[in-house]
């Protein structure tokens, strides 16, 4: 009678499953409950037996509730805490120039990769840098420049008069 609850409750997750691979789950089980073996079984999903007795271990401890796709962690990090705000640190507090690239005057992803390859010997791509940089609390903007000494009257004559009849030479 058990097994036919669990059989009821499997086909209606199946029926109602939207994602493939919690389908390919509950699948796992159904199978597995007619009395297929594992090996068949993996070779239906086209999984590995490690894969499919996974997925009976997860019903067996858990429930359907235990075959739910957890949130994946992603790799490990690679920079410790220290490491990290020396980084951020660094990246508010100097300009590239500061710390021995040339010529330059704004922190871009490249440069912010090459200082941590040159300082702490690691690798990260430039969307791993953007994430990075996003989880200590920075943000890029584009840098925009202004005149601190512009006439503000001569700004407006030229736009008003002298641009315009530039214009019209052309």
């Amino acid at each position: 009678m058990e097994n036919t609850v669990a059989f009821q409750e499997i086909e209606t997750a199946m029926k109602k499953a939207k994602d493939r691979r919690m389908y390919e789950r509950y699948q796992t089980l159904y199978l597995y409950l007619q009395g297929t073996e594992v090996e068949q079984i993996a070779h239906i999903i086209n999984r590995n037996a490690k894969t499919v007795k996974g997925y009976i271990k997860a019903y067996k401890t858990g429930g359907l509730p235990g075959l739910q796709l957890s949130h994946s962690p992603g790799a490990p990090v690679r920079l410790t805490k220290e490491q990290q705000e020396k980084l951020k640190q660094i990246i508010v507090g100097s300009i590239p120039h500061d710390v021995g690239f040339t010529a330059r005057h704004n922190w871009t992803l490249e440069i912010i990769a090459a200082y941590i390859k040159r300082e702490f010997g690691q690798s990260y791509s430039l969307r791993g840098i953007s994430k990075m940089m996003h989880r200590q609390g920075l943000s890029y903007t584009k840098p925009t420049y202004t005149l601190a000494a512009a006439d503000e009257e001569k700004q407006r004559v030229f736009s008003e008069v002298t641009f315009p009849d530039l214009k019209k030479d052309t």
